[in-house]
C-alpha cells in the first residue's frame, strides 16, 4: 500500500504546447524508485473548454464546472481500481520471477514491507522465503559423515596431523563462495607430559621412603599447565574441592592445609578445584571420576572405571606465559605468567586408583551427600596414609592457527557477526571438537549456496546479509581456548568496535534429553524467539521451546545459564565485552561420560544419542543459523539492552541483606542504587527513541545499532588494568571490581573473619575479615562502572541525565 500511495500522490502539471493555446497534461514523479513498477503513461491530452471570449461560452460555463464535479469522484475512483490492480499485478508477477537472481535482497518480517531505497537493484524477501531456502540449503550436508571422519584424525594441538587438518579445513573454505579465507598463526607455551619422565604416585612409608608406586594407568593423561614437582602429605577426601567443600571440611575438624585432596570430577572446573585447594593451604591435587555423578542406568554407557580425564588447571584463558599480549612470533613480552597458573600440582587418576585411596582413609565418615558409588563403603574424610605425588609436565613453544572465511556484509560490513568451533582434541574429541567443526563447516555450505544466483526460475533470489559473517575454526581449545584468546588479544583494539556477538559450537551435543544455553543476558530473548521456529529433534511435533516449557514454565530458569570460564565464549564476553552464546543439548541430570577421555569416540557419541546423532547436530545447525540470520540481517540488533537492568536487580537484592550491618557502620549502597536507576532510564529512552523512528533511515539504524552492540562492553571496568585483571566484566569477570567480590566481602560482616567460604571463592585473603577502605574502593569501581554504561547508552553527551 505504500507503494500505491506514493502512486497516488505524483504531481500533476499542465504545461503550456508551444505555438498553441493547448494545455498538455504531464506527470513528474518526486520519489521514483527504481525496482517498483513503469509509471502509467498518459497520452497527450488537450483539455478544451468553452470560449470564454463568446457570449455561448459565458452561458455554458456553469453547465461545464457542474458536469466536471460530478464527474471528479468516478475519475478518482477510476484511477485508484487500474493503478490497484497495477500494483498487485506487479507483486505477484515478481514474487514468481527470478529477476533478482545474485542481487542482494532485503529480509524483512512477514507484516512489514520494506520498500529498497532509490538506488537499490534489491527485491523484498521475507522471513519466511530465507528460513525455508536455509533449511532447504542446510538439509542437503553430510554432518554425520563429517563427525565420523574428524573423530578418526589426531588432532591434539600443535602435532603434525593437526597441520594436516588444518589445510584441508582452509582448502574446504577455499572451495565455498566466501569473500575471504586465511590462517593467522600464534607460537604459544603449550605444557605436555615428558614421556622419559611420566608422572608418579606413590605410599610414603612411616619412616618418609618413598613405598609402593600406584600404577597410573593413562601415563599420557596429565593437567597442562600444573605446577611441576613434586609435593608429599597425607591424603584428605575433599568432595568436588569447591570452597564451600573445603570450609565444610575444615568444620568437621579435618585440616586441608599441608595436604593432597582427593576430589571429584564435576561441578568446578579443573582450575577452580586446583586453585581452591591452594587458597586452603593444601600440597596437591588428585581428581578423579565417581560413577555417582554419571547415569546408573545399566542400559547406558559408563565411563570404564580404569579411565581418567584429561583437564588443564589454568585459572584463566589463552597462553598463560605471555598474559594481555597476544602470541605472535617474535612478540616482545614482559616477563610475567598469569596470576591464574597453580603453584601446586595437580594429576588426574582414574576411578580404580581412587577406590585404593579411599579404603586407606580414616578418620569421620563423610556426609551423606559426599558418598559416591565407588566400591568403597563409607566414604571417609581422612587424613589416610601419605603420598608423594610428581610432576614431570614440561612446557613447549608450539604453533597453533586459527583459520577464518568471510562473507562480507552490504550495509554495515565493519559489523561482524563471529561464530566459531575449536578443532584440536587431545583424544579422539568427538563430542569435544568434532561436532562443532561439521556443524561450522556446513553452515560455511549452507551460506555459501544461499548466496548463489539461483540457476532455476521457480527458486527465490540469492541474498547477501546486511552484517560481515566470520566463520572461524579455533587451535588449542583444549588448553584453555587459546587460539581465541591470543586471537583477541591481538586484534582487541578493533573487536570491541567491530564485532557485534559470538556464537560457539563447542559441546554442543553431549547428550539429546535438555538444551541449555550459557550466554550472555543481551542474548536471552532473541534466544527464546529461534527456540520457538526449530523443530526438536527427539519430540515429534514439538519446537525446542515447547520441548524445554513442557515440564519447567519457565524457561530462562531451565535453560539460560551464565558463561562459565571453561567455555570458549567466556573470553569473548569477560575479556573483550563481545556478548556471547554457547548451547548444548545434554543428558537429562547426568553428564556425558566420555568427555576429555580417549573412550570420546564417534561410536560412542552415537550410542549415548541411541542413532540420533544426526538429528540432534541437524538442530543445533538449524538454532545456530538462524541465530546467524537474524543476527545479521536485522535492521536494528536484536539484543536486548534492557535485561541488564534485572541483572543488576537481582545482585542488589542479595546486598540489600546486608544494609543494616552496613548502615551500623556509616556506609551505604546508594550509589549503586542510583546508577542502576540511571541505566534503566537510559535503555528505557533509547528503546522509546527506536520505537518513534523510522526503519527505513539507515544512518539513524546504524547509530542506533552501534549503541546497542557496544552495551556489553560498557561492563568492562575502565577502572582496572587488563594485564592484571584481563576479565574486567562487572557481572561475569574475576577480581576486585566485579559485583560478586563485593558480594562475597560484605558477607564477611556477618563471619567475622571466620574463613566464609563464598568469600574465599573470590580469592579473600583468610582471616582478615572485612575491611571498610576495601569496601569503599569495591563500591567505587563497582557504581562508576555501572554509571559509565548507563551514559554510553544514553548517547550523546548532551542527552545524558544522571540523577547521580
Amino acid at each position: 500500500m505504500e507503494r500505491l500511495w506514493g502512486l497516488l500522490h505524483r504531481t500533476t502539471i499542465y504545461k503550456r504546447v508551444e505555438g498553441t493555446q493547448q494545455w498538455r497534461l504531464e506527470e513528474e514523479e518526486e520519489d521514483g524508485e527504481e525496482g517498483a513498477e513503469p509509471p502509467i503513461h498518459f497520452c497527450p491530452m488537450e483539455l478544451r473548454g468553452p470560449d470564454l471570449g463568446s457570449r455561448a461560452g459565458k452561458q455554458n460555463l456553469g453547465l461545464w464546472a457542474a458536469t466536471g464535479r460530478r464527474a471528479a469522484p468516478y475519475l478518482v475512483l477510476t484511477t485508484l481500481l487500474i493503478f490497484t490492480g497495477a500494483f498487485l499485478l506487479g507483486y505477484v508477477a515478481f514474487r514468481g520471477s527470478c529477476q533478482a537472481c545474485g542481487d542482494d535482497v532485503l529480509v524483512v518480517s512477514e507484516d512489514i514491507n520494506y520498500e529498497p531505497g532509490p538506488d537499490s537493484h534489491q527485491g523484498t524477501l521475507y522471513w519466511s522465503d530465507l528460513q525455508a531456502m536455509f533449511l532447504r540449503f542446510l538439509g542437503e550436508g553430510r554432518l554425520e559423515d563429517t563427525i565420523r571422519q574428524t573423530s578418526l584424525r589426531k588432532r591434539v594441538a600443535g602435532s603434525a596431523g593437526m597441520a594436516a587438518l588444518a589445510q584441508d579445513i582452509r582448502v574446504a573454505l577455499l572451495g565455498q563462495k566466501l569473500d575471504h579465507v586465511w590462517m593467522d598463526t600464534h607460537y604459544v607455551g603449550l605444557q605436555f607430559p615428558d614421556p622419559a619422565h611420566p608422572n608418579t604416585l606413590h605410599w610414603v612409608e612411616a619412616a618418609g621412603k618413598l613405598g609402593e608406586p600406584l600404577q597410573l594407568e593413562d601415563h599420557d593423561v596429565y593437567c597442562p599447565y600444573s605446577a611441576t614437582g613434586n609435593a608429599t602429605g597425607e591424603l584428605v577426601y575433599a568432595h568436588y574441592g569447591r570452597p564451600e567443600d573445603l570450609q565444610d571440611l575444615r568444620a568437621r575438624g579435618v585440616e586441608p592445609a599441608g595436604r593432597l585432596l582427593l576430589v571429584r570430577l564435576g561441578e568446578i572446573s579443573f582450575a577452580q578445584k586446583v586453585a581452591s585447594a591452594q587458597d586452603f593451604g593444601a600440597r596437591g591435587v588428585l581428581i578423579y571420576p565417581d560413577s555417582a555423578d554419571f547415569s546408573q542406568d545399566p542400559h547406558k554407557l559408563g565411563l570404564s572405571s580404569h579411565r581418567a580425564v584429561y583437564g588443564h588447571v589454568h585459572l584463566g584463558t589463552g597462553d598463560p606465559y605471555t598474559p594481555g599480549f597476544p602470541s605472535f612470533n617474535q612478540t616482545q613480552f614482559p616477563p610475567v605468567q598469569s596470576s591464574g597458573l597453580p603453584n601446586i600440582p595437580a594429576q588426574p587418576i582414574s576411578a580404580d586408583i581412587a577406590s585404593l585411596l579411599l579404603r586407606k582413609l580414616q578418620g569421620p565418615v563423610a556426609p551423606q551427600e559426599w558418598q559416591g558409588h565407588l566400591p568403597v563403603s563409607p566414604y571417609r574424610l581422612g587424613p589416610g596414609p601419605g603420598l608423594h605425588l610428581g610432576v614431570n609436565n614440561h612446557r613447549v613453544s608450539t604453533p597453533i592457527s586459527n583459520i577464518f572465511g568471510c562473507i562480507e556484509g552490504r550495509s554495515e560490513p565493519d559489523h561482524y557477526v563471529v561464530i566459531g568451533a575449536q578443532r584440536d582434541a587431545w583424544g579422539p574429541g568427538a563430542a569435544k571438537s568434532a561436532v562443532g567443526t561439521a556443524i561450522l563447516l556446513e553452515l560455511v555450505r549452507t551460506f555459501s549456496s544461499m548466496l548463489s544466483p539461483c540457476s532455476q526460475p521457480t527458486l527465490l533470489p540469492g541474498f547477501r546479509p546486511r552484517r560481515s559473517l566470520l566463520f572461524i575454526s579455533w587451535d588449542g581449545g583444549d588448553f584453555g581456548s587459546v587460539g581465541s584468546t591470543e586471537w583477541l588479544e591481538g586484534y582487541l583494539s578493533v573487536l570491541h568496535l567491530k564485532a557485534v556477538v559470538y556464537v560457539s559450537l563447542d559441546n554442543a551435543v553431549l547428550g539429546d534429553d535438555k538444551f541449555q544455553a550459557k550466554t550472555s543476558p543481551l542474548l536471552i530473548s532473541l534466544i527464546e524467539n529461534i527456540l520457538k521456529q526449530v523443530d526438536s529433534p527427539n519430540h515429534s511435533g514439538q519446537t525446542l521451546y515447547e520441548q524445554v516449557m513442557f515440564n519447567n514454565h519457565s524457561w530462562d530458569a531451565e535453560v539460560i545459564q551464565p558463561l562459565p570460564m571453561d567455555s570458549s565464549a567466556y573470553s569473548f564476553t569477560a575479556f573483550a565485552g563481545v556478548p556471547a552464546v554457547e548451547f548444548s543439548f545434554m543428558e537429562d541430570g547426568q553428564a556425558y561420560p566420555f568427555l576429555h577421555t580417549k573412550d570420546d569416540t564417534y561410536e560412542n557419541l552415537h550410542r549415548v544419542l541411541r542413532g540420533r546423532l544426526p538429528a540432534v547436530a541437524q538442530a543445533v545447525a538449524q538454532l545456530a543459523g538462524q541465530l546467524l540470520i537474524r543476527l545479521s540481517h536485522d535492521h536494528l540488533l536484536p539484543l536486548d539492552f534492557g535485561r541488564y537492568g534485572d541483572v543488576v536487580l537481582k545482585h542488589i537484592g542479595s546486598l540489600n541483606e546486608f544494609s543494616g550491618d552496613l548502615k551500623a557502620r556509616g556506609l551505604t549502597l546508594q550509589w549503586v542504587y542510583s546508577a542502576r536507576g540511571d541505566y534503566i532510564r537510559a535503555a528505557e529512552k533509547l528503546r522509546k527513541e527506536i520505537y518513534s523512528s523510522e526503519e527505513s533511515d539507515e544512518r539513524l539504524m546504524r547509530m542506533y545499532n552501534v549503541r546497542i552492540m557496544r552495551v556489553e562492553f560498557y561492563f568492562l571496568s575502565q577502572y582496572v588494568s587488563p594485564a592484571d585483571s584481563p576479565f574486567r566484566h562487572i557481572f561475569l569477570g574475576h577480581g576486585d571490581h566485579t559485583l560478586d567480590a563485593l558480594l562475597d566481602h560484605v558477607r564477611l560482616l556477618r563471619s567475622h573473619g571466620s574463613g566464609d567460604p563464598r568469600a574465599a571463592s573470590s580469592r579473600v585473603a583468610p582471616g582478615l575479615g572485612f575491611q571498610e577502605s576495601r569496601f569503599r574502593r569495591q563500591l567505587a569501581l563497582l557504581t562508576w562502572t555501572l554509571q559509565g554504561a548507563a551514559n554510553a547508552l544514553s548517547g550523546d553527551v548532551w542527552n545524558i541525565d544522571n540523577n547521580f
